[in-house]
């Protein structure tokens, strides 16, 4: 009687069992090393598939053992601990491969590292590579062309999602309920193909889940203690879309083509992000560039010249380092979720590789809010230049991304100034959102809409340009908030607009009920909002009136651009005249700290500087308003 040694593998796709109904083996002792008994018993416990697999097949293979009469036996010592946590790295393939040697019997294996190991040390051996075909796989009967997901739980009717994405319906596929046995039967299909298909792969193998991608199907089971039953789920994209089939508008085409290398596509599950992604990628791959992806598990629907991978050891940024041996020009990352993912996401973009992004939002906002904290605020717009909001299948809403240094939206004061992410609607250009820095946390200010404003803006500044044209027909006005406007004229008619003391200025304030910041044309750029300056040095006529007897004390500093006098806080926001060895200089509006800063280049700190030679000839002197 010829002796025959199986391993684990072949125990698990049940390979062994067809062999003996065709008459193939004969007349042979068939010996289960205890090795084997021993994983699949860890692997049990664990609530692990392919535990509860295999020893059903043991006891299937016993019972066939029986009828053709075969002998089953035991044989080998208890493999250690050691043994079984390091199966993995094959210490239990060399302890069946040594039994095998030693009971001069033939192995037989589905795996094929240990078939040419066995056969390497002399030992007869038989290659079984398992037998099951696609069609023949049960879950495959719940599926047609409209059939997105089916659920199967034990105990439960099975259930359907049928329609196209944001239109899908749960239906039940059948009345009977799933007994666990069916379930079972279900899974070891899955996990027999799994083994045996080069297009299948085991992505997640945990206590209570196994995750396996079959072809473009996804599958995942889970059962006690991860749930509180069995339950499989099994996923099938049912379309797949060029982006010549989404209603995408000229310019964002232009983007996509042109210049969008930050993209990140956002929606709720089963939204059609994925199949987006998957015609990015091909869209990009048919322009001739190199394109991979990171996926985990495996499922979009690419074109064959676009390499999909997966995690190695167990994190995409090892991928990564890999990948930029490869020189991808785009990387489509399936699934940005964990906090390494958003780094290793933002280090590729800054490395300059081309990178879609799919990450789980309910808002094309929230999705960017997920960028937040995982990377610095500043380099946000770096990474992220385009984000597509997906709903239904189709393409709702796509921001635009851009960094400014100023004031935000709905401040007045010029020294709130700050980096701020505006982000745009990309159709009108629209400003819908910031993101600043707002005392220590950093935070996304919807910004009202403008439609009306705008309009209420022009009719304000045509009003207040009409009073400025009497002096300076080419006067122009900017509306800097709802209480301030710059005025820009020629710096020649700046003295008339002041008046003796400020006054003419202050009585068109008082009419207008705003502040005006009067800029000469060649100053502009100079010109700080909160110094409120009425530049006028050359007004030879204006004397210090004699009720200003009582000038302020004040500090004088210099900065790179500026000159300072500090006053008192408690004259914050009032107006002021400068005076120069008893000479006008300008009237200016102390800032909220007690501030007034004079641009070097103006013609205020140029007469300054002329009329005085120290800061004891400089008189500051507060009127009221």
């Amino acid at each position: 009687m010829s002796k025959i040694v199986v391993d684990t593998s072949v125990v698990i796709n049940g390979q062994l069992i067809p062999q003996i109904e065709s008459g193939t083996i004969r007349n042979s002792e068939i010996i289960i090393p205890q090795a084997v008994f021993d994983e699949l018993q860890s692997q049990a416990s664990a609530k692990k598939e392919q535990g509860f697999v295999g020893l059903e097949k043991i006891k299937t293979l016993k019972k066939i053992s029986q009828e053709f009469g075969l002998t089953v036996s035991v044989s080998g010592a208890h493999p250690s601990s050691d043994d079984i946590q390091y199966a993995h790295r094959g210490r239990i393939d060399a302890i069946i491969t040594d039994l095998a040697k030693h009971n001069g019997a033939t192995l037989y294996t589905s795996d094929n590292v240990q078939h040419l190991v066995a056969q390497a040390e002399g030992v007869d051996t038989v290659y079984l590579k398992s037998g099951i075909k696609r069609e023949d796989l049960e879950f495959l009967k719940f599926f047609d062309s409209e059939t997105m997901s089916v659920h199967l739980k034990e105990n439960q009717r099975p259930l359907g999602k049928k329609g196209m994405p944001g239109t899908f319906a749960l239906t039940a596929l059948s009345d009977e309920l799933l007994t666990r046995d069916y379930l079972e039967m279900i899974s070891s299909q899955i996990l027999n193909a799994a083994n045996a298909s080069d297009d299948s792969t085991i992505e997640i193998s945990k206590t209570g889940a196994l995750v396996v991608q079959h072809g473009d199907y996804r599958i995942a089971a889970t059962r006690p203690p991860f749930s509180e039953s069995f339950e499989i789920t099994i996923v099938h994209p049912i379309v797949k879309l060029s982006l010549g089939d989404y209603d995408i508008s000229e310019a964002l085409m232009k983007r996509f083509s042109d210049r969008a290398e930050g993209i990140v596509i956002s929606g709720a599950p089963g939204s059609g992000k994925s199949t987006l992604a998957s015609g990015l990628a091909n869209f990009y791959h048919d322009q001739g560039k190199i394109v991979k992806t990171f996926e985990s598990p495996r499922d979009l629907q690419v074109g064959s010249g676009i390499t999909q991978y997966s995690k190695l050891d167990g994190s995409f940024d090892n991928t990564a380092d890999i990948l930029l041996l490869v020189r991808p020009d785009y990387t489509v990352f399936d699934e940005v979720r964990r906090r390494e993912d958003f780094v290793t996401f933002a280090d590729l973009r800054l490395t300059g590789v081309g990178m879609v992004g799919v990450v789980h939002a309910n808002s094309s906002l929230d999705a960017i809010q997920r960028f937040i904290g995982k990377i610095e605020l500043g380099i946000i717009p770096n990474v992220l230049d385009t984000v597509v909001f997906v709903s239904n299948g189709k393409i709702e809403k796509v921001y635009d991304l851009e960094l400014k240094v100023k004031v935000p939206s709905g401040m007045t004061e010029s020294d709130l100034a700050r980096p701020v992410i505006e982000i745009r609607n990309f159709e009108d250009n629209t400003l819908e959102h910031e993101i600043y820095t707002f005392g220590e946390e950093n935070v996304i200010v919807p910004v009202g809409k403008q439609t009306e404003r705008i309009g209420i803006e022009r009719l304000a500044a045509e009003k207040v340009c009409e009073t400025f044209k009497r002096y300076d027909p080419q006067a122009q006005v900017e509306v800097q908030s709802e209480n301030r406007v710059k005025v820009i004229v020629d710096e020649q008619c700046i003295p008339s607009i002041i008046g003796r003391g400020g006054s003419n200025i202050n009585e068109i304030e008082k009419s207008l009920k705003v502040h005006i910041d009067v800029v000469p044309k060649e100053d502009c750029h100079d010109h700080h909002d909160h110094d409120h300056l009425h530049d006028h040095p050359h007004n030879p006529t204006h004397h210090k009136p004699s009720e200003m007897t009582n000038d302020l004390p004040f500090t004088f500093s210099e900065s790179k651009t500026s000159l300072l006098l500090t006053v008192n806080r408690e004259y914050a926001s009032m107006n002021a005249d400068i005076y120069a060895g008893d000479k006008y200089v300008a009237s200016v509006r102390i800032g909220r700290k007690g501030q007034i800063r004079i641009p070097k280049r103006s013609g205020t700190a140029r007469a300054l500087t002329r009329s005085a030679s120290s800061k004891n000839e400089i008189q500051i002197f507060v009127k009221g308003f």
